[in-house]
């Protein structure tokens, strides 16, 4: 179980707000985040990951993660660019994070990017990038999988095929995973349950079956 009780101000494009976040979240739940820019979805990622401060409490499994450093966090992070080591290879940016070979391989064979590994990640497209940056993410066997918009800035047949390793990652890792997304569609293919932000603030929570029916949280998927 991941307890989320947060509190912290942020100075966005329309003034100061608070962002006000009290959430529940149950080991292994696929769940999306949505809302319009600046609703302040990065940033909450950014606090589970230690990257930023706030005010209450983290707790993962009854364990405090609110004093705790982003590197004894139990976490994975697929940022919106990608944050790989230019100068290695696709397989020496995941054996930089943790010396498992048997591993690396097991998620290069999951994302199929196999015979990609001795490349130098410069050579590779956006997708190929954003795969490497998903195993990355893996490599430590992750409690809390946090994802940044993985498939914004992917073509229409990357966002589907990512999307579907995204959920074998998710499926055979048992990960808990917490996604922010503007995608409609993928986000009704991955998630199982959608909680949608605004100003800082809760405004919609529950089963994507539900949620994605309601209009309001399609114009907010879509907005940019």
């Amino acid at each position: 179980m991941l307890h989320i009780h947060i509190n912290k101000v942020l100075h966005g494009s329309q003034g100061e707000m608070s962002l006000e976040v009290n959430l529940d979240i149950n080991e292994g739940e696929f769940v999306v985040l949505m809302g319009e820019s600046g609703a302040g979805k990065t940033t909450l990622l950014r606090v589970l990951a230690g990257l930023e401060k706030s005010e209450g409490s983290i707790r993962v499994e009854g364990k405090s993660w609110k004093e705790m450093s982003p590197q004894k966090r139990e976490i994975g992070f697929v940022f919106q660019d990608y944050a790989l080591f230019e100068n290695m290879s696709v397989k020496e940016n995941l054996l930089f994070v943790r010396k498992d070979k048997a591993l690396a391989e097991k998620l290069l064979t999951l994302t199929e990017l196999t015979a990609l590994s001795s490349r130098n990640v410069k050579s590779l497209s956006g997708g190929q990038k954003q795969r490497v940056s998903l195993c990355r993410a893996m490599m430590n066997r992750p409690k809390l999988l946090l994802m940044d918009e993985p498939l914004s800035a992917l073509d229409a047949n990357m966002r589907k095929r990512l999307q579907s390793e995204i959920a074998k990652l998710h499926s055979a890792f048992g990960t808990t995973t917490i996604m922010v997304s503007h995608d409609t569609e993928a986000s009704y293919a991955l998630a199982d349950r959608i909680i949608v932000l605004s100003q800082g603030k809760v405004i919609q929570d529950g089963k994507k079956e539900d949620i994605l029916q309601k209009k309001t949280t399609v114009t907010y998927a879509l907005k940019e």
